[in-house]
């Protein structure tokens, strides 16, 4: 397995459609805008190939917060359907260790649905801790 930052447009479809996986609220195509409207203020992506297929896809931005120092925060994190548990999410979130290391990085964050209780289980047994309850205004200008 390969782990590679994408850059080309032909990886970055592909990469896509692995990552509609957990964003089914975008088409193709408006995806491929939003990820490439992101990578325009910082937003990485990450892919893990097998045979030059797309096994798995980590989204990140490289940050600074008064509160967690220069640390990476994981936007997105998916493994394709077929490859789950196969280690893909493991050698994604290696990856994203080391390359938060060697870009001076002291932390490692992400946020994670209630109600996704295996991605729970995958994080804590990656070495991730609950640190905080994240909460949200979805919609503003709404009350």
């Amino acid at each position: 397995m390969r782990i590679e930052l994408v850059t080309s447009q032909e990886d970055i479809v592909e990469a896509a459609k692995v990552l509609l996986q957990l964003r089914p609220q975008y088409t193709l195509d408006s995806l491929v805008v939003q990820m490439k409207k992101q990578q325009a203020m910082g937003y990485h992506i990450v892919c893990a190939k097998a045979e030059d297929k797309i096994a798995g896809v980590a989204g990140f931005v490289i940050s600074e917060k008064l509160a967690w120092k220069k640390h990476i925060y994981v936007d997105d994190l998916v493994t394709n359907e077929q490859q789950r548990s196969t280690g893909v999410g493991t050698a994604l979130i290696e990856w994203l260790k080391a390359y938060g290391i060697d870009n001076g990085c002291e932390q490692l964050h992400l946020d994670s649905s209630v109600v996704k209780h295996a991605a729970h289980r995958f994080y804590l047994q990656n070495g991730f801790h609950i640190s905080s309850h994240h909460f949200s205004i979805v919609e503003l200008g709404e009350t």
